[in-house]
């Protein structure tokens, strides 16, 4: 899906008072934030909107929210990764009746999944539903790690994936991505420190929670990549170089909620058992956004 490229915003979910309940309005104006800023796409329900912790009501509220507030002013991924098989079907085609242009899918399982439990649960996923497929690549978080032969394989037999994010942090995944596919395989960088690595390697988007904060300076590195301008890019990236490597290693859920709440909108904490932003973290998250403004 060509259209898919760029800055792609990671949304929140807010709470109510102790975590419980949804903020639906505060849901709506960050998205709007998003959107107002210039972010190519808004992808709600990934890490950052803390998909994993809510329950399924709560899921189907937030998506069918979430593509009905984008109004198709941004393409719309929504993430639909789930334990089992039959509840990521579940999910992906809630989010396609929707209008869902893209779901992303991540293989995420107690039990290590073989590469051909992988590839059954890609195959499941892409017969059930006709909107194209963003696999998504992060043993980090999923405790499953594809290889680049791997996911071309899903990518030529399971025919609506059709482009991946890839977020192990290493750059010669993407350029051994690039090289394999021929070129022919749409990837989006989920690796925030490897921005710039990644517009080299020939990422076409980057997948991220930062425009919730510092937006225009990742539009502007996105442009200046894809001008060729490697010294302007190089700028751009070493000054928010600290911020992106904050929200990662802080936890995307509790250092962007509280760069939220700095900014004036009350989205609530995370979901426990995510603790929000300590004091000393709220300080220096404050101290960085300073020198960003």
């Amino acid at each position: 899906m060509s259209t898919i490229h760029g800055i792609i915003g990671y949304t929140i979910t807010p709470f109510g008072a102790n975590g419980e309940g949804l903020d639906l309005p505060a849901l709506g104006q960050s998205i709007d934030r998003l959107i107002d800023s210039g972010v190519h796409a808004i992808a709600p329900l990934g890490s950052t909107g803390e998909g994993a912790y809510l329950s399924d009501a709560e899921w189907d509220q937030v998506a069918e929210f979430s593509i009905k507030h984008v109004a198709k002013r941004v393409p719309t991924i929504v993430s639909v990764s789930d334990l089992t098989t039959a509840k990521a079907v579940r999910r992906a085609r809630f989010a396609e009746d929707h209008g869902a242009d893209v779901v992303m899918v991540l293989p995420a399982s107690y039990w290590k999944l073989t590469e051909a439990e992988i590839f059954a649960h890609y195959r499941a996923i892409g017969e059930r539903i006709g909107v194209p497929i963003m696999l998504y690549n992060n043993p980090a978080t999923s405790g499953t790690d594809m290889s680049v032969e791997l996911i071309l394989r899903i990518v030529k037999g399971v025919e609506n994936v059709a482009m991946v994010k890839e977020s192990t942090g290493d750059i010669q995944r993407m350029h051994k991505l690039q090289l394999l596919g021929e070129g022919q395989v749409p990837f989006y960088n989920g690796c925030n420190p490897l921005a710039l690595e990644a517009f080299a390697a020939g990422a076409k988007g980057w997948c991220t929670a930062a425009p919730n904060l510092i937006p225009q300076l990742n539009l502007d590195l996105y442009e200046a990549a894809m001008a060729g301008d490697l010294d302007r890019a190089r700028d751009l990236f070493y000054r928010q170089l600290p911020l992106l490597d904050f929200i990662l290693k802080g936890g995307l859920p509790a250092t962007i909620k509280a760069g939220l709440q700095h900014t004036g909108l009350e989205v609530g904490d995370p979901r426990l058992p995510v603790f929000p932003l300590s004091e000393a973290g709220q300080t220096q998250l404050q101290a960085i956004l300073k020198t960003l403004r």
